[in-house]
């Protein structure tokens, strides 16, 4: 179905709120993934290791929860809508101010505000999206909704290319303040979520933690704890492959760029084509096929002997890594109680991101300790070690989880 056909099937308020929430969660993704492109250059200017500025990306992750916490509680209070300008924003602020920073202290204390921002922009974003599309399509639009992160990096490494050659890196951190213009779009086009203006009194616009937790405990730890497994394939596989093409394959920043962008289109088509598969075929289902065949695809990824095969390897197994993910929104939100609608998918995906805070850290500090026979850093190998462990993590999970697939709202 062509893009213009498929909008047609959601009424006005239908398309205004989503195009909103793609657009909040893509943007959102661009003022992440800026950092991961210049790791070197901030480094440079700091003083600092490509490990210890992978820090950043760090603190970024850790606070997510936390916004996770604020913006879910604000919007299972208040609706989705006004607290999601509000989040939209403040990371924009942050990302702006990140520019201006003067020392690698306060990028630092910047970067982990921004993380807060950008920990209560997705659950708002999915559950009001979720909560007002048609229950027949979810599926499809919870993969093209994920895609926003996927869209967030081609957007990024664009930015990338066509910014930091003339301006640095304090340039693209200028540009990242663009999404806070997003609000004037939702102000005027956007309606409150009919889920939470239907429920509204039997929710009672409250959210308690201890209610939250016996009632929900069980489900919440498993959902936090697949969310860990995914945050590491994305991170695992994302986060660190710019470094790897520059320090390790000897690419230049606008050969980087190109490389991302192909691979970046991968994750949009994998998100769109696996989402719409789990209306059919099962949430889990998918899930498991994306993993079973993202694992089979690390050797073409990591390890291509020429250029050609390398982006080849790049562009599928990303297909693979947010296909998976394409499903994430519609399978949380499904499987979350009506009541914590706007905490429950956001706070376990920035729990699982807390838990996965680490990867790029981890991976940086890891290929310096495991280096190649030229004693420079082998990335190549601990991407893949690392890869490998998580699909298969993935998998596991995802096979003893439960389906909730079609639930009524």
């Amino acid at each position: 179905m062509a893009a213009s056909g498929l909008f047609k099937v959601l009424n006005r308020d239908q398309r205004n709120t989503f195009i909103a929430c793609f657009l909040g969660w893509a943007l959102d993704a661009l003022d992440f993934f800026l950092v991961t492109f210049v790791l070197g250059p901030l480094g440079h200017d700091f003083g600092q290791s490509v490990s210890k500025v992978a820090f950043a990306i760090t603190i970024t992750l850790m606070m997510r929860p936390v916004g996770a916490l604020i913006f879910g509680w604000l919007g299972d209070r208040f609706g989705r809508r006004i607290p999601l300008m509000v989040d939209i924003i403040f990371y924009s602020v942050m990302e702006l101010a990140t520019a201006f920073a003067p020392n690698f202290t306060v990028f630092l204390i910047l970067r982990a505000l921004f993380g807060i921002g950008m920990g209560g922009e997705w659950g708002l974003g999915a559950s009001l999206a979720m909560e007002s599309i048609p229950t027949e399509l979810r599926g499809l639009f919870s993969g093209i909704l994920q895609q926003g992160y996927a869209v967030g990096y081609l957007l990024a490494a664009l930015v990338y290319w066509i910014v930091f050659p003339h301006f640095g890196w304090r340039g693209l951190f200028v540009a990242g303040v663009l999404p806070a213009l997003l609000v004037i779009y939702i102000r005027a086009h956007v309606p409150e979520s009919p889920v939470w203006l239907r429920e509204r009194e039997r929710q009672r616009s409250k959210f308690k933690m201890s209610i939250f937790f016996k009632e929900h405990g069980a489900l919440f730890i498993y959902a936090a704890l697949l969310m860990t497994a995914f945050n590491y394939m994305s991170h695992g596989t994302q986060d660190l492959y710019a470094t790897y093409l520059q320090k390790q394959r000897g690419f230049n920043s606008e050969q980087t760029s190109q490389i991302a962008i192909i691979y970046a289109f991968g994750m949009i088509c994998g998100g769109s084509v696996v989402g719409s598969l789990s209306q059919t075929w099962g949430r889990r289902r998918v899930i498991i096929l994306a993993a079973i065949c993202g694992m089979l695809l690390i050797p073409l990824w990591i390890f291509a002997p020429n250029t050609a095969l390398l982006i080849l390897g790049g562009f599928l197994i990303q297909f693979m890594v947010q296909g998976a993910w394409g499903v994430v929104p519609v399978h949380l939100t499904e499987l979350s109680p009506s009541a914590f609608r706007g905490t429950f998918p956001g706070l376990a995906y920035q729990l699982g991101n807390l838990a996965a805070a680490y990867a790029a850290q981890q991976q940086a500090w890891l290929a310096e300790h495991f280096r190649r026979p030229d004693g420079e850093p082998n990335y190549a190998l601990i991407m893949a070690l690392v890869s490998a462990i998580v699909f298969a993590a993935i998998i596991f999970l995802t096979a003893i989880g439960r389906e909730e697939h079609g639930k009524e709202f």
